[in-house]
């Protein structure tokens, strides 16, 4: 398991985190959309479901998920960033933790998300770790739902590989969040894997 640390980290400069939480409180001041993914996570979940938000940065998407009614479970490897998430978007329970070695006390998730471009700010070869951690969270017949772009150093052959070692079985892929389709040339995908359900 890789013990070298996040992208997050390694490559921006001081200070990131907090231009990050101002941009973000300035598109949400001026009124932009910010609830795309939590849309499209909405469609997918029952009612009251309990959502595991992997790699939740400021807490946009885990704050919309509970307005919606669902029990959400926000972690982030970036301690000001979940402060910040805490302050702009109470009501989810926030969690400081690296996803390569996620071992949370909950009980089995419902479905994970990791938008975001999580997967390209994760550390280098980590990228199966993370995988199979977020998995191990959530239940049999529960989804896993990715978001990233195409062209940011994680090829998607290389994904499905390590989506299909982690036990998780692709449903569906498209081009963007509002499910514009799939295609071998689109610079962003966006992933639903679901967990096999339990035998007998």
């Amino acid at each position: 398991m890789t013990q070298s640390r996040p992208r997050w980290f390694t490559e921006h400069g001081d200070g990131h985190a907090d231009s990050y939480i101002e941009r973000f409180r300035r598109l949400a001041a001026e009124g932009s959309d910010l609830a795309g993914e939590a849309r499209f996570m909405d469609t997918l979940l029952p009612r009251k479901a309990r959502v595991l938000d992997a790699g939740s940065g400021t807490g946009r998407i885990s704050g919309e998920l509970h307005a919606r009614g669902h029990v959400v479970v926000g972690v982030d490897v970036d301690p000001a960033l979940v402060d910040a998430a805490g302050q702009d978007h109470p009501g989810p329970r926030y969690v400081v933790a690296d996803l390569a070695t996620l071992d949370l006390d909950e009980e089995p998730f419902d479905a994970a998300l990791l938008a975001g471009n999580v997967l390209i700010f994760v550390a280098p070869d980590s990228e199966p770790d993370v995988l199979a951690r977020v998995a191990a969270h959530v239940r049999p017949d529960g989804v896993v739902v990715t978001g990233f772009g195409t062209d940011r150093g994680y090829p998607i052959d290389a994904f499905d590989r390590h989506c299909a070692a982690a036990g998780l079985v692709l449903e569906h892929r498209f081009a963007t969040w509002d499910l514009r389709p799939w295609r071998a040339d689109a610079s962003f995908a966006v992933t639903v894997l679901r967990r096999p359900p339990a035998a007998g």
